[in-house]
């Protein structure tokens, strides 16, 4: 189900993506509302559920959890949707599990330190259960449109 956004509430969003502590006024300069306005805009953006919540983004390589891969994960062809991204999701350095079509089952987006960690991790997916395979794949840079 759609709901009605007008270029405002978009507006609204990009200003949000690009800052989720963005004050009210700062908003309301930019797109030429009024600070009560544009709350009002962005609490209607909640509770329609366009706006799900806020988060914040984390330098994971000053962590020491630098490196991310993709791994696809090939199953039994008995195996439910469910158990894989159960099995898969046990794992802390798993970010997403991606059910797929096609020839894998899932792409999982891992993050670890190092290659012997990638190595354990992987290891670890093998022995979940009822998988036939991985194929792994380095993450060297990456883009993301919000």
């Amino acid at each position: 189900m759609s709901v009605d956004v007008d270029a405002i509430d978009h507006s609204l969003l990009r200003l949000l993506r690009e800052d989720g502590r963005r004050t009210y006024s700062e908003m309301a300069e930019k797109v030429g509302l009024s600070v009560a306005a544009v709350k009002r805009r962005v609490d209607r953006l909640r509770e329609i559920g366009v706006i799900t919540g806020f988060t914040v983004e984390i330098d994971h390589a000053k962590l020491g959890w630098g490196i991310e891969a993709f791994t696809e994960l090939r199953y039994l062809g008995t195996t439910g949707v469910e158990e894989i991204v159960r099995s898969a999701a046990t794992l802390p350095e798993v970010q997403a599990v991606f059910t797929v079509a096609g020839e894998s089952d899932a792409l999982i987006w891992l993050r670890v330190r190092d290659m012997g960690h990638l190595k354990q991790s992987i290891d670890h997916l093998r022995r979940t259960g009822n998988v036939t395979g991985t194929k792994t794949m380095m993450i060297l840079g990456s883009w993301m449109r919000d």
